[in-house]
C-alpha cells in the first residue's frame, strides 16, 4: 500500500474514532451522575490493581464536549453538604488561594500561545488541537488575578477586584509570605507586594525566578510557601508524555522545584513526576503531598494519578517507569539504575483522572469525619472510553495517613449526555470553613457547606 494511502486511511479512522467518542456514561457514579454513592474502579486506594498495558495504533479519545451550566443546574453533593455559587461569570478560573483575611484570589488563565515550532504537527497535533477546543481549554488566557470578597458572610462574594491584570503569562500558582506576594507564571515566579485588606497589588511584579518554559506541554505551575517563608516548592510538568522529544527537554521538569525567596536560586526537590499540579501540607505531620498526573495511552486503567508525601530526593519513576517500578517499555534507552531507586506512590487516584486540586482539612465547619483528610479535585478524563474523574472527592485520613476509601462529595459536572457542564480544577478551604472548587470551562467557583439538615 502506497504511504500516501496509508496515511489516509490511518487519518479517516482517527477522524471517525474522534467523531464517535461522546463519552458513553453507565450507572457509575465514579463518572459524575448525580447519585454520589462511594463507588470506584480498582485503581484506587493504597494497593491499585494494574492491569497488563495496552498497545493501541491509535489512542482512545473520549472527550466530554463542554456545554456549560444552564439555567438552575449546579453541581451535586454528598450526604449532609449542600453546593452553593460563590462567584460566578468568570473567565476560565483554574486556581484558587485564600487570603489570612478570607479574601479569595482566583487565577483566571489558560495555556500560552503554543510555539507552532515546538507544538505536536501531523495526525497528534490535529488531535491536540481538536481535543483542547472540544475540552474548552482552547482559550486565550485572560491573565488575571482576582480577588473575592464575601464582606457579608452569606455566601456569596459581592466584591469583585482585579488584583493583578497586567504583566501576567499564564499565571497559575500563588503564596503569601509575610507581605510579599508571589505568583508562578508559565515562565517565571514574580513578586508584588501586599498589604491585609488591599483590593490590589502593589507594585508592577519583580522576577524572582525563571521556570521551565519552551514547549510547556504541561503548563502550570503551582506554588507553596515553607512554614519559615524562605522556599518556595514549585510543580512543574513534563514537556510531553514520556519524554518523546527527548530527555533534554525535561531539565527541571517532571519534578517539584524548591526555591529561594531571597536570591531566587532553585533546585529539584524531588523527582520523577509527572505532572505534579496540587501540592500542600499534611497538618497532621507538616509532610509535603502532592496530586500528580501519570501518563496516557497504555489502556483505560493505566496509569492511575495519585497523590503522595515527598521528600527531598525522592524519585518517582517518570518516564522510565511507573507506579514503582513497573517498566514502561516505550521509553527507550531505559534507566534501570533509576527504575530501582524509584519510590511507590501512596495513594491511587484512579486512572485518567486528572487529578490537579489538592487541599488538607483542617476545620470543623464541614463535620469531624472531614478533619485531617484531603479533598481532590478531578477534572476529567480524554484517554479513556468510560469518562473518570469529573468530579470532588474526599480522602480520609488518619494520623497522616489515608486511611479508608475515597467519598464523592460534589458530582454532576456531566450531563445525562455525556457532555461536560464544568469541569473542577482547584480545591481550597476558605475562611469560613467551607469547601472552594474551581470550576473552569463553568466559568464558576462553587462553595461546598454542610446543609441545613446536619
Amino acid at each position: 500500500m502506497e504511504t500516501r494511502t496509508r496515511w489516509a486511511l490511518l487519518i479517516a479512522g482517527a477522524v471517525v474514532l474522534v467523531a464517535c467518542a461522546s463519552p458513553k456514561l453507565t450507572d457509575d457514579p465514579a463518572v459524575g451522575r448525580a447519585e454520589l454513592e462511594p463507588v470506584f474502579p480498582a485503581g484506587y486506594g493504597p494497593d491499585p490493581v494494574l492491569p497488563e498495558p495496552e498497545r493501541r495504533w491509535f489512542p482512545t479519545v473520549n472527550i466530554a464536549e463542554v456545554v456549560g451550566w444552564g439555567p438552575g443546574e449546579q453541581p451535586t453533593s454528598g450526604q449532609g453538604l449542600v453546593v452553593s455559587a460563590f462567584a460566578r461569570e468568570l473567565d476560565h478560573p483554574r486556581w484558587l488561594y485564600v487570603l489570612p483575611n478570607g479574601d479569595v484570589l482566583v487565577a483566571e488563565t489558560a495555556a500560552p500561545p503554543r510555539d507552532p515550532e515546538a507544538s505536536p504537527g501531523g495526525v497528534r497535533g490535529w488531535f491536540t488541537q481538536r481535543g483542547m477546543k472540544k475540552a474548552g481549554a482552547a482559550v486565550a488566557s485572560a491573565d488575571r488575578i482576582t480577588l473575592l470578597r464575601d464582606a457579608d458572610g452569606d455566601g456569596i462574594a459581592e466584591v469583585r477586584s482585579p488584583f493583578i491584570d497586567e504583566g501576567l503569562d499564564s499565571p497559575f500558582g500563588m503564596a503569601l509570605v509575610g507581605n510579599r506576594f508571589f505568583v508562578a507564571n508559565a515562565d517565571a515566579i514574580v513578586e508584588y507586594g501586599y498589604d491585609e485588606g488591599d483590593l490590589r497589588a502593589r507594585g508592577s511584579g519583580r522576577r524572582l525566578a525563571a521556570l521551565p518554559a519552551g514547549r510547556n506541554h504541561h503548563w502550570t505551575k503551582s506554588l507553596l510557601a515553607s512554614a519559615d517563608g524562605r522556599t518556595l516548592y514549585v510543580g512543574v510538568g513534563s514537556n510531553s508524555n514520556i519524554a518523546e522529544h527527548g530527555i533534554g527537554e525535561e531539565r527541571n521538569r517532571a519534578a517539584i522545584l524548591a526555591v529561594d525567596t531571597t536570591t531566587g536560586a532553585a533546585r529539584v526537590y524531588a523527582s520523577g513526576l509527572r505532572n505534579p499540579v496540587g501540592i500542600a501540607w499534611n497538618p497532621a505531620n507538616g509532610e509535603l503531598w502532592t496530586s500528580v498526573n501519570e501518563r496516557d495511552e497504555l489502556g483505560d486503567d493505566l496509569v492511575p494519578d495519585y497523590m503522595t508525601s515527598v521528600r527531598e530526593g525522592d524519585f518517582f519513576g517518570w518516564p522510565y517507569s511507573y507506579y514503582g517500578q513497573h517498566v514502561d517499555t516505550r521509553v527507550q534507552p531505559q534507566r534501570p539504575e533509576l527504575v530501582a531507586a524509584a519510590r511507590r506512590p501512596d495513594y491511587a487516584l484512579g486512572a485518567h483522572s486528572a487529578s490537579l486540586g489538592l487541599t488538607f482539612y483542617d476545620h470543623d465547619r464541614l463535620g469531624e469525619r472531614f478533619r485531617g483528610g484531603a479533598f481532590v479535585g478531578q477534572h476529567g478524563s480524554w484517554n479513556r472510553e468510560t469518562p473518570a474523574g469529573y468530579r470532588v472527592i474526599f480522602v480520609p485520613f488518619a494520623d497522616g495517613r489515608p486511611a479508608g476509601p475515597p467519598e464523592p462529595v460534589m458530582a454532576g459536572f456531566l450531563d445525562e449526555d455525556g457532555r461536560a457542564r464544568g469541569r473542577p480544577v482547584g480545591v481550597a478551604v476558605a475562611g469560613d470553613g467551607a469547601l472552594l472548587v474551581a470550576d473552569d470551562v463553568g466559568d464558576t467557583i462553587w462553595r461546598l457547606s454542610p446543609s441545613a439538615r446536619r
